[in-house]
């Protein structure tokens, strides 16, 4: 699997606990924040939960 980039666009302010635990584990921590990980089918099940909040990027 390849790896994608991972950016926090929107905050977390007034988002549901699920979300904000998603984003830490994500090791999103503040907005504009950019992670990388590799494109399992875990993490990509955490990016669909905050899709609303990320961007994210295939990394070459």
């Amino acid at each position: 699997m390849g790896k994608i980039q991972i950016k926090q666009v929107r905050s977390k302010i007034k988002r549901p606990d699920n979300q904000k635990a998603t984003l830490i584990a994500l090791g999103l921590r503040k907005t504009n924040q950019v992670v990388e990980h590799e494109a399992t089918a875990q993490i990509l099940g955490m990016v669909n939960t905050v899709r609303h909040l990320v961007e994210v990027k295939e990394v070459k």
